[in-house]
Formats: structure tokens, sequence, C-alpha cells
């Protein structure tokens, strides 16, 4: 037999091999399903997809439309890898006479409680110029499409705005002396002790403004809560002002097509940031760092039609993609949408591990370290999404035989506790890691 000949039979005997685990995989990932009775109690779509072969080894119901919740940030992870170079815009600014005006960009990490960013307020600090600040370039409101209005006073519901600070919220603690630790100062004197407030200490915000009550009475040791604040143009600068030292004064001024950037966080830490403790906030204001770069309108309808047109037109399954961080149930996503996404965010990444390192990873770090149990090598790295009667995990795994496979695994609609549908999902994600 010729060279070429006994070469195309090794490869065709290496096709069928692979064929026939794939087909091996699908019939044992679908009896696991079949014996799994809690997971028909409820709405499951799952796939697994192999990216060496290209196949998809089992479905099921994997073309339904599916409440995504955080899983929604791998969309926006994605839009960040295509928009983003390696720094993130802090600042767009212009110098005139003796004046300094400067706009907005979105960017969440400019005094990030964990980003701690301080790039665009050491600039803003070292101008002897006056200072102004012009709004206006943000056109949604403070909310995202669909969100839910009575989640306004818990942290992950921050609202959004052009020039974010210090995460959008107000974070407060006991003294070591008694009483309340109020960080930004500035609403110290927003802070009210209401005597008619009942049940365990906790501070509510006034839905429409700045006014934060709490019940008469000692702090309980270790208290600390983030709230919202309402944003507003004037808070921005009295927030700015108080923290840099110096007025900082309004301006109303359309951005020039000549105004000049300050760069500030890098791209991948803030990403991560994003996607290991699922900060809704960094996801939202991300979307505004987005039409900033791409030269968009900073609306997040905007900016999701302009990805979605740009980077995902082949998706197998027209999105429903309301916002940036899936806090919206008008959010919905197929099963194998979110397998086509993980396979372009795969080709991103010739580095797999520095993927790896950007997502939770099972037992180990960020949403999925205490889903899965720790070992010395996570096989799970991936995104959980979570509301209520949603419990989601979408992402990569590792099998024993060193396969590495693309999944989605999306539970809607359940009324058992969210622990149980997270159990279930994690045993049978444990048995395609262990059999496979």
């Amino acid at each position: 037999m010729k060279p070429y000949r006994v070469y195309a039979a090794f490869l065709a005997a290496l096709i069928l091999v692979s064929c026939s685990a794939g087909r091996q995989i699908g019939r044992g990932v679908q009896k696991t399903f079949r014996n799994a009775p809690l997971t028909r109690q409820y709405h499951v779509g799952f796939a697994l997809y192999d990216p060496e072969t290209k196949k998809m080894l089992y479905q099921q119901d994997a073309d339904r439309y599916y409440t995504p919740a955080s899983n929604t940030k791998l969309y926006t992870f994605y839009a960040g890898l295509k928009i983003l170079k390696d720094s993130l815009p802090s600042l767009r600014f212009v110098e005139q006479g003796d004046s300094l005006i400067f706009w907005g960009t979105g960017d969440p990490s400019f005094l990030h409680s964990q980003l701690k960013n301080r790039v665009a307020l050491d600039f803003l600090s070292r101008s002897p110029k006056k200072l102004f600040f012009a709004p206006g370039r943000y056109t949604g409101p403070v909310y995202g499409l669909g969100w839910a209005w009575d989640d306004y006073n818990d942290y992950y519901q921050a609202e959004i705005n052009e020039l974010p600070v210090m995460d959008n919220l107000v974070v407060v603690s006991k003294k070591k002396s008694g009483g309340l630790d109020i960080s930004p100062k500035v609403f110290a004197d927003c802070f009210v002790a209401d005597p008619d407030k009942k049940g365990g200490f906790g501070i509510q915000r006034a839905f429409l403004e700045n006014t934060f009550r709490y019940p008469e009475g000692a702090v309980p040791d270790r208290f600390t809560q983030q709230i919202p604040y309402k944003v507003s143009d004037l808070l921005t600068v009295n927030l700015l002002s108080d923290t840099l030292h110096k007025p900082v004064e309004l301006v109303s001024r359309k951005m020039p097509s000549y105004a000049k950037t300050v760069y500030g966080a890098r791209r991948d830490s803030v990403l991560k940031q994003m996607m290991l403790p699922s900060d809704n906030f960094v996801a939202e204001q991300l979307l505004l760092v987005y039409a900033d770069q791409a030269g968009l309108e900073m609306n997040a309808a905007k900016v999701i039609d302009h990805v979605t047109k740009t980077y995902l037109a082949d998706l197998p399954d027209k999105p429903q993609w309301a916002d940036g961080s899936g806090l919206s149930r008008m959010d919905l996503f197929t099963p194998r949408d979110m397998i086509y996404l993980l396979e372009l965010i795969w080709k991103e990444f010739p580095d797999k591990q520095k993927l790896f390192e950007l997502l939770p990873a099972g037992g180990k770090s960020g949403t999925l370290r205490n889903a899965y149990p720790k070992t010395g090598q996570p096989f799970v790295f991936g995104k959980t999404g979570t509301l209520s009667n949603v419990h989601n995990q979408s992402g990569y795994i590792r099998t024993k035989k060193g396969k590495l496979l693309l999944f989605a695994f999306m539970n809607n609609n359940f009324l058992q506790p969210t622990a149980e549908v997270r159990k279930e999902m994690v045993r049978i994600m444990t048995e395609i890691h262990e059999k496979y």
C-alpha cells in the first residue's frame, strides 16, 4: 500500500473512532438525564459540544428559549474581547484656556471598591486647571430594560450613569465606637434614625431620593450593608469635589470629535471582576464603555444591536438580549446559542489557561467556588446565572479522559430550592467529567 493511502486509512480510522466516542458520550448523557427525575419537574435545556470534532454530542430542548440570568454576562464578555483594546477609556477631555472639560465613558473601574483604579482621579488631581464635568452622553434610564423596581435597595442593582463613582454604592458598617460608618462621607447627613422602623436592623433608601432610614438602637456587631445611591449630575460633581478636595463644576457642552482620552484599568482585570463575582454593575457600565469605543450613542440598546449585528449575526437562534448583566427577565437565549458563543470565546484565546483564569472555576474561584468539590485541578470553568426560579451554568468541562467540551445547562421555572437544582446540575456535570 502506498504511503498516502496508509495515511488516508489511518485518518479515516481516527475519524471513525472519534465519531464513535462522540456517539458513546451522547448516549451516556441521554441515559443520565433519563435517570434524573428532578430535572423532569421543570424546564431544562442542555447542550454538550465537542469543539475538536465540531459535533453536538447531546441536546435536550437546546433550541428553546430560556431566561439566562447572569449567563448573559458571557455575551457582554465576548463583546469586550472584540471591542476593547488592552485598557479601558476612563475619561474624554479637552483643555481650553484655564479650563479642563471632561466627559464620562461609563468606566466602572473609576474608584471601584475592588479594581481600585485611580488613573482618571490622579489625572484630574494633577491638573492645575479649573475642572468642568459635561454630562449628557448617556441617553438611557438608570435601570436596565425589564429590571425589578423593588430591588432598588439591593447592592446588585446599582443605577447606571456615564461617570460612575465608587460602584454607585453607599457602604455602611459599624464603627468600633458604635454608630454607623458611612462611605462616601457626603452621604452622612442623608441618614435618619427612624423610631417607627421595625424588624431586623437594616437600611432602606427612599425610592426616589437619597434619604436612608434605619432603626433606632444599637448597631449589630459586624454589620455591613451596601445600598445603591440615586445618581444625578449634581451628586457626581459633589462626589468628585469631595474626593479631589477641589471644586468641580457642571457645564453643558457636547463632546467634540477631537477630545483626548485618559486610559485606565486593564481590560482583562475588569472582565475578570465582572465574571468571577458576577458583578452586575461592571457588566452594565461596560456596555457604555463599548459604545464610547465603537463611536455609538451611549445607550445599551444601541450597543446590543451593534454587537449582535456585527459579531453575532450567525447565532443559531435570534436572541432577545436586553441588558449587560442578566438582571432582566426579558433576556432570552437558547442553549445552542450559548454553545455558539462559547466557541467564539474559545477561538479568541489560543492560551486556554488565560481564558480559564477569567472565568469562575469549580471548587476554586468565583461563583463556582462552592458549587463543586475543592480539588487540585478544577474541571468546570464557566458562568453561573441565578434569579428566582432560574439557575444556569454555561462553560467548559474537562473530562478525566482529557476531552475539553462546551456545555450549556439551563434550568427555568422550578419551585424547588435553588440549592437542590444546583446539586443535581453539579451531579450530572461531575458524572460527565468522571465517565468521559
